[in-house]
């Protein structure tokens, strides 16, 4: 279920760049083509490794949210993450991958246990803004 070549990137643009809607998976540096990128999306979620949020019915309110189960992946994400922004050059990277770099670097728990709190944060104002769910 991850070891195809996109659902960990995927799994990594939902978690860590906080990406939930279709276009901004679509839009990320890879360049996911989109038949694709609707493939995996339904495979993770069947996998229950991420969660749509569609409060309408309609394609332009869906969001795509990590699951429990999903979030599991972030150490795995951060592996590979280390793996291959230490093989490329760092004057390519731009400054949030060299932020996240750094941060990794320095404490990989923390980042871990950072990137998962801010998550978790970040789906919740989801659930206020897209669902209108009471902040708890």
């Amino acid at each position: 279920m991850l070891g195809d070549k996109w659902s960990l990137l995927i799994l990594r643009d939902i978690i860590v760049h906080k990406k939930s809607r279709f276009k901004e998976l679509k839009d990320s540096k890879e360049k996911i083509a989109t038949n694709i990128l609707a493939n995996r999306l339904k495979s993770l979620s069947n996998h229950g490794l991420i969660k749509k949020l569609d409060p309408t019915g309609t394609k332009k309110s869906t969001r795509y949210i990590a699951t429990s189960r999903g979030l599991t992946a972030l150490p795995i994400i951060i592996e590979l993450y280390l793996f291959s922004i230490n093989a490329i050059d760092e004057s390519s990277l731009n400054l949030s991958q060299i932020n996240i770099k750094e941060k990794i670097t320095t404490n990989r728990k923390l980042f871990e246990k950072n990137t998962i709190a801010e998550y978790l944060n970040f789906v919740q104002e989801l659930r206020v803004t897209v669902l209108g769910a009471k902040k708890q």
